[in-house]
């Protein structure tokens, strides 16, 4: 496990950014932050979240939101662990019900 130090030259100044070359952090599952529908929040305001939150089109908004209401949950977004607990806190602060897990876990990865 080394360390690597990257260096971009900029206009005014030179920026380096260390990177781990960990490869069990580099290789690990992405996570996914999963919505579960709720008796409290309408559709209407769960496609809202998604499309104001996540920037999703509000087609692909409403499908998240159907499945939602139909499969009782939904995979919303995948990636790191540290982004996927932002969005599940955002999700809370929206009043959402949503959890993260690894997206090899369980069934989040067919969702």
């Amino acid at each position: 496990m080394g360390t690597v130090t990257v260096s971009t030259a900029a206009p005014d100044a030179r920026i380096a950014e260390e990177t781990s070359t960990d490869p069990s952090a580099s290789l690990a599952d992405p996570w996914v932050t999963i919505v579960w529908n709720d008796p409290v929040n309408l559709m209407t305001y769960v496609a809202y979240v998604f499309e104001s939150y996540f920037g999703y089109s509000p087609q692909h908004a409403r499908t998240l939101m159907l499945r939602v209401h139909n499969a009782g949950r939904a995979v919303v977004s995948t990636g790191p662990r540290e982004r996927m607990e932002v969005d599940v806190q955002a999700m809370h602060g929206f009043g959402l019900w949503a959890t993260m897990q690894r997206s090899g876990d369980g069934e989040a990865a067919g969702q």
